[in-house]
């Protein structure tokens, strides 16, 4: 079976991509459920699917990340991967469904979850908004929060991966975008604005545009619900595959999966330095 994608909400697993897109397994309220009956549903992932890598947004409650821990820790087990990459709601959203896209593919764990760091740097992801007042996510210099207080006033803000915001209506009202094909996905709240498919989509001369909902978590991030939600995307399966399987794999030196980049995520694990003690068994034979 492929590795299983959990993610902790149902509004973070996006429709299929493609005929190939895996469905998310959905942790909801996994902080509420009584632990017993949480521990069962992770365990029986495991079971079903040998690895799980779950992912979830810096947004999410830290009470749900505890009761993630503790049932890694309860069952003792180096199958199941914690992933909260530093990315807002909509685009980890996005980032899991490019997971459930590859985990149809001849990857082993190791390499799947080490791909979603490496594929958020194909990301370009950011918010219009109606108020700066509570962002805390990313830097905002007073001029800019003082402005935020004028009524009617928007601000379009990238969160990743570069962070810039800009008020719309002044001349460099700009957000560098990306340099290669993509799609937009769009999610919009309580804010009223063509600004992201008129102006936005064009400049980043995107392939196409999508709408989703805006993610339950999204609001917290950005600190207000006046938002109206962007990523861009790679959406083409072929391009996903073409950039993992490029990357050289390594065995991981502690768990033995193999990895690509310098950290594993299921065990954490990174190589050790030259001189470093290994795990008993796995030194070099002398001679």
């Amino acid at each position: 079976m492929p590795t299983a994608i959990a993610v902790t909400g149902a509004d973070l697993a996006l429709p299929a991509q493609d005929e190939r897109t895996l469905p998310a397994a959905v942790l909801a309220d996994i902080d509420r459920a009584p632990l017993e009956q949480a521990l069962l549903a992770v365990q029986t992932l495991v079971e079903q699917h040998g690895h799980v890598i779950v992912v979830y947004s810096g947004a999410t409650p830290a009470s749900v990340e505890r009761r993630l821990l503790t049932i890694r820790s309860l069952l003792e087990s180096d199958r199941i991967a914690l992933f909260r990459p530093d990315l807002p709601p909509l685009a980890v959203a996005v980032l899991a469904r490019q997971l459930r896209q590859l985990a149809s593919c001849d990857l082993g764990p190791g390499v799947l979850a080490a791909a979603g760091r490496l594929l958020t740097h194909y990301l370009h992801a950011g918010a219009l908004l109606g108020t700066l007042s509570r962002l805390d996510r990313i830097p905002v210099d007073l001029k800019a929060h003082a402005r935020s207080w004028v009524p009617g006033s928007q601000f379009a803000v990238l969160a990743h991966p570069e962070p810039r915001v800009v008020r719309l209506g002044t001349p460099d009202a700009r957000l560098p975008g990306p340099d290669f094909g993509t799609s937009l996905l769009v999610a919009k709240g309580q804010l009223q604005s063509d600004w992201v498919g008129t102006t936005l989509a064009p400049a980043w001369q995107v392939r196409g545009l999508r709408e989703a909902p805006l993610p339950a978590e999204s609001a917290d991030w950005w600190g207000t619900g006046k938002a109206i939600e962007f990523v861009a995307y790679l959406p083409d399966l072929s391009v996903l595959y073409q950039l993992v399987a490029s990357v050289r794999q390594s065995a991981c030196h502690w768990c033995g999966l193999d990895v690509i980049g310098d950290r594993c995520v299921f065990c954490s694990a990174t190589p050790p330095a030259y001189g470093e003690l290994q795990p008993y068994g796995t030194h070099a034979p002398v001679g």
